[in-house]
């Protein structure tokens, strides 16, 4: 179980991280995100699970991204003191894709569902 100063340490690599990636590199017409970081008990090596969603395949961003690698983990270190900087990984997080998915499936079942017909005057729902 990781500790809690463990913790703190993936939030803010997760806020730096995704504040670099934000400002420095292009991503047109797709929105990525640091969903996650995990970086293991010695601060050697870090995983940062990277959210996808819009034109841009994901193996494209994490190519970027692990090319990228070195320029982000320096730019990192120099906001974030540790006795290490992590060597980091980026991984793709299919929750923010699922998510979209999902929300196009119920508004395609809402769409698609026979509307239910007019309570006769007077009567209430019993669900409301």
């Amino acid at each position: 179980m990781p500790s809690r100063r463990l913790d703190k340490v993936n939030e803010l690599m997760k806020r730096e991280i995704g504040t670099f990636v934000q400002k420095e590199y292009e991503w047109p017409g797709t929105i990525v995100s640091i969903l996650d970081v995990e970086v293991t008990e010695d601060l050697k090596e870090g995983r940062v699970w990277v959210g996808v969603v819009g034109r841009m395949h994901p193996d494209q961003v994490l190519d970027k991204l692990n090319r990228h690698r070195g320029d982000i983990q320096r730019a990192v270190s120099r906001r974030v003191t540790l006795r290490n900087t992590p060597r980091l990984t980026f991984k793709h997080d299919n929750s923010a894709a699922r998510g979209v998915a999902m929300v196009n499936l119920l508004d395609d079942i809402e769409r698609n569902l026979p509307k239910a017909p007019p309570l006769p005057e007077g009567e209430h729902d019993p669900e409301i």
